[in-house]
């Protein structure tokens, strides 16, 4: 195998990757065949995308880039974050939450879900305890989590 050139670490929208802005300049600057990485990501986040349907959910993609111009891609599960704004059905949360009081609630069972959708790549050693990384992440999104 050729050497390793660099890594991008990447979110891009399942099913949706398309060689413009933000993903073509990053891409380019390294030069991956913009093309073939695109095709490729979007067969092998298709699944995801007809399974979330009007929700854009975004996947963490590890990109390794080879000097010989190749390329080995890493899908992980979808953005945690992402997945607490489907489960609430949203676009976007406030970013002035003081201003704009929304009443976005989380239920175990919510995070319990998210925890199914994630569980492939993440090392806690018990469910409880990546139910409450979860609720954490909810919690600085200013969503109110009943455990």
């Amino acid at each position: 195998m050729a050497k390793v050139q660099n890594i991008l670490n990447l979110e891009i929208v399942a099913g949706k990757a398309q060689p413009a802005p933000p993903l073509w300049p990053m891409l380019w600057a390294n030069w991956v065949n913009i093309g073939q990485f695109t095709k490729e990501f979007n067969e092998k986040t298709q699944e995801l995308m007809q399974k979330f349907g009007w929700f854009d959910v975004k996947v963490k993609c590890k990109l390794t880039v080879f000097a010989d111009r190749t390329f080995a891609m890493e899908l992980w599960a979808p953005v945690t974050s992402n997945l607490i704004l489907w489960k609430l059905k949203q676009k976007k949360w406030s970013w002035e939450p003081n201003k704009n009081k929304l009443q976005w609630k989380l239920s175990r069972a919510d995070l319990e879900e998210i925890y199914e959708l994630k569980k492939s790549d993440l090392n806690a050693n018990s469910v409880d305890a990546w139910i409450k990384i979860i609720a954490w992440t909810a919690k600085n999104m200013w969503v109110e989590v009943e455990l």
